[in-house]
């Protein structure tokens, strides 16, 4: 009879541990939402616009162009608008440099170890537009530790945004750097004379697409 009370005991106490265990479970378990972010209802948002920015750099003497681009832009600030230059007037962006591709790997690396890495502060590049006319605007644009204007001219057709600006990189005082990556593709920048040379002029064309 004893064993049998300590049996039923036994059971009792498994059952109302176990009871605890999927109570405390229950009340602890917590429900995860996600959250769509908020699309913008303005008629014209450069974040949820197509936005292409390509450039073009130079090498050798003969000033053979290097075309790549940057895969991911980020809008900071602004960007909204009832028309299209409203929305890109005062947009401020930025452009992470691991984005950057060129077509070839191996130029890729160097390009973010050598030249971007050797910068200041340039994991990004950031800036702002401004619209002076109808064809010109500014572009201050923070690199190496530095903001610089930089002039460049527009067209609007249709749903489309396009501007064009050449930028020299000694503007922001990144000479350093651009010499680092002349060192590291030495033998590539060569021309037929044998001189290796990386310009520091770099073309920019940027279209966004609404």
């Amino acid at each position: 009879m004893k064993k049998v009370l300590v049996t039923i005991f036994a059971c009792v106490l498994v059952f109302n541990l176990t009871s605890c265990k999927s109570e405390s479970e229950s009340t602890t378990k917590t429900t995860l939402t996600t959250t769509e972010p908020k699309k913008s209802t303005a008629a014209f948002s450069v974040a949820n616009a197509k936005t292409n920015i390509k450039f073009t750099a130079y090498k050798t003497t003969e000033k053979i162009g290097v075309a790549g681009s940057f895969k991911k832009i980020d809008i900071t600030h602004g960007g909204e608008g009832a028309n299209i230059k409203e929305a890109i007037n005062n947009t401020e962006f930025s452009i992470p440099v691991s984005g950057l591709i060129t077509k070839d790997s191996s130029r890729d690396y160097k390009i973010k170890k050598f030249f971007f890495g050797v910068m200041n502060n340039t994991k990004l590049l950031s800036g702002d537009l401004k619209l002076v006319d109808d064809s010109n605007g500014i572009a201050n644009i923070t690199m190496n530790g530095e903001t610089q204007a930089v002039p460049f001219t527009y067209t609007i057709h249709r749903n489309e945004f396009n501007m064009k600006a050449i930028i020299d990189i000694n503007t922001w005082n990144a000479g350093k750097a651009l010499a680092s990556l002349n060192k590291v593709c030495q033998d590539l920048h060569k021309g037929s004379d044998g001189i290796s040379k990386t310009w520091s002029e770099v073309d920019l064309n940027i279209s966004t697409t609404f």
